[in-house]
């Protein structure tokens, strides 16, 4: 369970990237956050992650406070950043195995999950290669099977679609219902649209900041008095804003 509470962050103190935050996503939900380039939903991961400070308010995983418990929350959640390219002079067993030991995952245990992963998206015959020689989708989906090696509970993916193969979209896809379908909680970026509509149970929508909406399809449309798909009604929110 993640609940964003009354968060705001601002760079320079006049401008918010984020302002009055309110969202609580409960387990065993796909929860989608959308919202145009520069919209705050980058930074909002970041302040769930521990990356950024938040300036006001908190948030509570799994009823830890992040800024309060950081060491306790991010053993329980896998975050994929928008960018994968880190580590780029390692081999990927290599990224695996540091992943590995931050999580403390057993040598026993660790060594099947890699190789179950990596089968899954079609990279175990190039963990021995160092990650700079990877494409972005390898690169995207090296760092995803570094982020589920510790089987979080909570999973925070910014953008984590972006380079993928249709086939490892789909697998990945597959896997983010598959795990809220277990009662646990997925929280993940777009900007693809039509994803969202067929993925999520719950989408947010955030922009210059401010949270535009937050629910399901249908209580969208009834909002909007529309049928309309999720892109028209997501492009006249954010337009009109």
């Amino acid at each position: 369970m993640i609940e964003i509470l009354d968060v705001s962050k601002s760079y320079n103190d006049a401008t918010f990237a984020v302002k009055n935050l309110n969202l609580t996503i409960p387990n065993g939900e796909i929860f989608g956050f959308l919202g145009p380039n520069g919209a705050g939903k980058s930074t909002t991961i970041k302040m769930m992650t521990g990356i950024h400070s938040v300036d006001s308010g908190s948030i509570l995983i799994n009823g830890m406070n992040i800024e309060k418990q950081p060491l306790e929350v991010k053993k329980i959640f896998g975050y994929v950043p928008d960018s994968p390219d880190m580590f780029l002079r390692l081999k990927g067993i290599e990224y695996l195995n540091f992943m590995g030991d931050m999580y403390e995952v057993p040598s026993s245990i660790r060594q099947e999950r890699i190789r179950a992963l990596a089968e899954r998206f079609d990279l175990y015959g190039v963990l021995n290669d160092q990650i700079q020689s990877y494409s972005h989708g390898m690169r995207q989906k090296i760092i995803m099977i570094g982020v589920l090696l510790h089987e979080p509970e909570v999973w925070i993916l910014d953008e984590p679609l972006t380079g993928l193969d249709p086939k490892s979209a789909f697998l990945l896809k597959q896997m983010m219902r598959e795990h809220a379908d277990k009662g646990k909680t997925v929280f993940f970026s777009t900007h693809v649209l039509e994803v969202a509509e067929k993925l999520c149970d719950r989408v947010g929508i955030i922009n210059k900041g401010h949270l535009q909406f937050c629910g399901n399809l249908q209580e969208m449309r009834e909002h909007f008095k529309s049928d309309e798909s999720l892109e028209k009604m997501f492009l006249e929110m954010t337009d009109n804003a």
